[in-house]
């Protein structure tokens, strides 16, 4: 396993999903409300921070391992699937949303790993598609864990809204991808 600036930023982002789903375990008298969806939202913001600088840092420093490239999907998808089973949890997004999102990451890392298996990973790259849907959910997470008001802006609603959008987002670009992959799976199935 290689040890980069870049690695090391992946496994700090691992190690926040405990903090994040703990801060939620605080007893109420000791954090008020407010102020523990407001530690929940800086975590999160600061994980996704973390996920583009370590992508940026590995590039720019020439520091690309096949061990980063499998580890960070992992950890973005762990501290997503936390973050919306804590808002599941208080009652913040749908279950149908989460278990969209979820199931989608889970169908999709599969096909990927099994297409890169077989050689033909190309045909299930990142697509514009993945990339709105990303940035649906990654404005939305921190919108719903936020859940208040701020400056004036109905922050839940908007964070409502985008899930939405990000739900809408998924299925569609879970579509996409095996709809890319079918042909290959169908002749790998024929054999």
């Amino acid at each position: 396993m290689p040890v980069n600036l870049p690695i090391m930023l992946t496994w700090v982002r691992i190690a926040m999903i405990p903090l994040l789903v703990g801060v939620y375990y605080v007893p109420d008298t000791t954090l008020a409300v407010p102020v523990r969806d407001m530690f929940a939202t800086a975590m999160f913001v600061l994980a996704a921070l973390t996920d583009w600088l370590d992508g940026w840092l590995a590039r720019r420093w020439n520091q690309t391992s096949s061990f980063g490239a499998c580890l960070d999907p992992v950890a973005d998808k762990l501290m997503v699937s936390a973050a919306l089973l804590v808002l599941l949890n208080l009652e913040r997004v749908d279950a149908i949303i989460a278990l969209i999102i979820i199931g989608r990451e889970i169908t999709i890392s599969a096909l990927r790993e099994w297409m890169a298996k077989i050689g033909a990973s190309t045909s299930v790259a990142v697509h514009w598609l993945g990339k709105f849907k990303t940035a649906a959910q990654m404005t939305a997470i921190p919108c719903l864990l936020y859940g208040q008001r701020l400056l004036g802006v109905d922050v839940p609603w908007l964070g409502s809204r985008l899930i939405e959008i990000a739900a809408v987002l998924t299925v569609w670009s879970m579509m996409y991808y095996l709809q890319r992959a079918w042909p290959i799976i169908r002749q790998k199935s024929a054999k």
